[in-house]
C-alpha cells in the first residue's frame, strides 16, 4: 500500500480528491445522527412548500381518531364534515402554526439547546387549554407521520420513515415533559 501525496489545490498526486471529513457527531440528546439530520433537512423542503396542506391533513387525521381532542379546539370543534374541516381557515392556520414550530426545530436542529427551549415553551403553552393533558400530545404522532408520507409521496422511503418517527417522538417527549413540569409547578 502506498501513500498518495497531496498536490496543488488539495488534489492527491494521482489527481483524485481526498475523502471528505466525516460529519461532526450530533448532540447526544438528539436521537438522529448527522446523516439523518442532513436527510431530514433536505426532505423537509417538500413539507415546507406544502405546510398548510400538510397541517390540515395531520389534524383531520387526528380528529378522525379522537373526537374528544377536537372539542378542545373552539374555532372548529363543531365542524363534523372532513370536507368542511379541510377548507376551514382556522384549521389551516392552526395546522400551519404547528408545522412552523416543527420547521423551527428542523431549521435549528444543530443547536439542541435552542430546540429544547422552543419545545419547553411550546409544551408549557398548552397549559392554558382547559382539559388538555400531556398525553394528548401523542395523539398527533401517527397523523403527523401519515401527513408527511402523503406530502412527500415517493420521496417518503423506509429510511425517511425511521427519521420522521425519531423526530416526532423526540418532539412529543419534550412537549409532554414540559407540560408535566409546568402542571406540577403550578400545583405546588
Amino acid at each position: 500500500m502506498h501513500e498518495r501525496a497531496v498536490g496543488n489545490g488539495g488534489a492527491m498526486a494521482d489527481g483524485s480528491l481526498p475523502d471528505p471529513a466525516p460529519p461532526a457527531p450530533t448532540d447526544p440528546r438528539l436521537p438522529l445522527n448527522a446523516r439523518q439530520v442532513f436527510k431530514l433537512k433536505k426532505s423537509w423542503k417538500g413539507i415546507k412548500r406544502n405546510m398548510s396542506q400538510t397541517g390540515v391533513e395531520m389534524f383531520v387525521r387526528m380528529f378522525r381518531g379522537s373526537e374528544d381532542t377536537k372539542v378542545l379546539f373552539q374555532k372548529f370543534r363543531d365542524i363534523h364534515s372532513e370536507d368542511e374541516l379541510r377548507t376551514n381557515d382556522n384549521l389551516e392556520a392552526h395546522g400551519t402554526k404547528v408545522l412552523e414550530v416543527i420547521d423551527d426545530i428542523i431549521t435549528n436542529i444543530d443547536n439542541v439547546d435552542d430546540v429544547l427551549d422552543l419545545l419547553k415553551m411550546s409544551g408549557k403553552m398548552h397549559k392554558k387549554f382547559q382539559g388538555f393533558t400531556p398525553s394528548m400530545f401523542w395523539r398527533i404522532e401517527e397523523p403527523f407521520i401519515k401527513a408527511v408520507m402523503i406530502t412527500l409521496g415517493d420521496r417518503y422511503t423506509d429510511n425517511m420513515d425511521v427519521i420522521y418517527k425519531l423526530l416526532i417522538k423526540f418532539v412529543l417527549e419534550n412537549l409532554d415533559k414540559a407540560l408535566v413540569e409546568e402542571l406540577a409547578s403550578s400545583a405546588s
